[in-house]
């Protein structure tokens, strides 16, 4: 007799593994299924998905590594700090990343231990319905269960005629492993991954280029925003261009050559020792055999759901990277426990108006709501109030004063409509206007909240008094 559950959730991604311990949390006899080892070298399955395994978390950990090395370089002569030119050792730099990894991979198992939730080594596929349930393979062994949550992600994708191996081109996951500083790196993609990748090399030593098909820049991002990144970035020494058209890639012994054409319609040629393809990315909904249970998918292979994560078929929902909405890890993660507790009878909940957003270059960037942009074109009447880190004493103090944060509110009822910040920690101010929105808060209410001073939440407060063109320090 196959193994029977309550709720059984297919991938242990960020929205597969929470999804998990919270409907174990709610009483339900739960189980996890995932397949992919990665790296790790016992062929066991590690969790954490993407995100966790070849994502966030070690992209954030050779971003702090890079950034120290910049500031050792350069910043620390400023404030009276010798300590000679700095060298990287870009194995020990890896290593760390992968011990980072190895850690938290762990300790998502031991979570699951904790909440007793049965982990299934094995690809799941989609059987059929059976007396208990729903069938799905799970490596040779078929299990049933009342519940179906899938999580199965997403994965890079590729160009046609550009094969990645993930030495000399590569991905996100050869992009977090490369061995030694490229002289010259090419990046095609200035989307979040090659903007940070990019960032990472770039302070490392390398000459980075990148090329972006789209004619605008974070074309998603609000324009202030993303114009004032555009200065920064390229200030900063990375060679972004924009509106160009890739031809042919060689690679060869000496590297990676890539033609490309640009806006203008001249052609150039770049050559690099390394080239990073990093154009967004399609869900792993292949080998899930859904037409075996009727799910329907979109042309673009995701699976289509309403607004609780419901598919089609009464029983299975789906979350994170293959359903609508942004591939985000806390997008994955609202939408993982939402089920757990709708599936419990509960009112579960996911706002998808306060996503924030973050690319961790530095200075950081964070949005959440609407941009200038969309609120022109809905015909919205709104009040913008926009303060510099400049005018912030902790900003200058930590030697960090470029960018702004820019509140949009209701030119009526002040309600706050979005947030958007470059600048020093923003990937931490931002959820003040997460809370903010959530709530209804209006401009108001962050400008009647008193700040610790000298914080760099400060710039916040000053920005919501700025909506009612009362700023104090600006």
């Amino acid at each position: 007799m196959s193994q029977q559950f309550d709720v059984l959730v297919i991938g242990g991604g960020p929205g597969g593994y929470v999804a998990a311990i919270r409907a174990a949390q709610l009483g339900f006899n739960t189980a996890c299924c995932e397949s992919n080892p990665y790296a790790d070298p016992k062929g066991e399955p590690r969790l954490g998905g993407t995100c966790l395994n070849v994502g966030c978390i070690p992209s954030k950990a050779l971003l702090h590594t890079s950034h120290l090395f910049e500031e050792a370089g350069h910043a620390f002569a400023e404030q009276g700090i010798s300590v000679g030119t700095p060298r990287i050792d870009v194995p020990r730099m890896i290593g760390r990343k992968s011990e980072i990894v190895d850690k938290l991979t762990a300790g998502i198992k031991g979570l699951f231990k904790k909440n007793n939730v049965t982990l299934l080594k094995g690809h799941g596929a989609f059987v059929g319905q059976g007396a208990a349930g729903w069938q799905v393979k799970v490596g040779e062994e078929v299990v049933e269960a009342r519940q179906v949550i899938v999580a199965t992600g997403s994965k890079a994708r590729h160009l046609p005629g550009i094969a990645v191996d993930n030495k000399l081109i590569c991905d996100n996951i050869g992009a977090l492993d490369i061995d030694a500083v490229p002289r010259k790196l090419a990046i095609i993609g200035a989307g979040v991954i090659g903007l940070e990748m990019g960032s990472v090399w770039r302070r490392l030593g390398s000459e980075v280029t990148i090329l972006e098909a789209a004619p605008d820049f974070l074309a998603a991002a609000d324009v202030d925003l993303s114009r004032e990144a555009l200065k920064l970035l390229t200030k900063q020494g990375l060679s972004l261009n924009m509106g160009v058209r890739i031809g042919e890639v060689k690679t060869s012994k000496k590297g990676v050559s890539i033609a490309y054409v640009d806006k203008e319609g001249k052609e150039h040629k770049l050559d690099a020792d390394r080239l990073i393809v990093s154009v967004g990315r399609i869900p792993n909904t292949d080998g899930l055999d859904a037409e075996a249970v009727g799910l329907k998918l979109d042309e673009r292979g995701m699976i289509e759901v309403d607004e609780h994560c419901k598919t089609n078929v009464a029983g299975i929902w789906a979350v994170g990277d293959v359903v609508r909405g942004p591939m985000l890890a806390h997008k994955a993660m609202e939408e993982g426990v939402m089920v757990a507790e709708l599936i419990a009878g509960q009112a579960g909940h996911c706002n998808f108006d306060t996503i924030p957003f973050v690319i961790y270059t530095s200075p950081e960037m964070a949005w959440v709501g609407k941009t200038e942009q969309q609120l022109k074109a809905e015909g919205v009447a709104y009040k913008v109030g926009k303060i510099p880190f400049l005018a912030n004493g902790r900003a200058l103090g930590m030697g960090a004063p470029e960018g702004f944060v820019k509140m949009l509110a209701d030119a009526r009822t002040d309600r706050i409509l979005g947030v958007h910040i470059i600048g020093a920690g923003a990937s931490e101010l931002i959820a003040e206007a997460v809370v903010a929105m959530e709530f209804g808060g209006a401009s108001e209410d962050l400008a009647r909240i008193c700040h610790a001073h000298p914080t760099l939440s400060e710039v916040v407060h000053e920005a919501a008094l700025s909506c009612d063109k009362r700023a104090l320090h600006f």
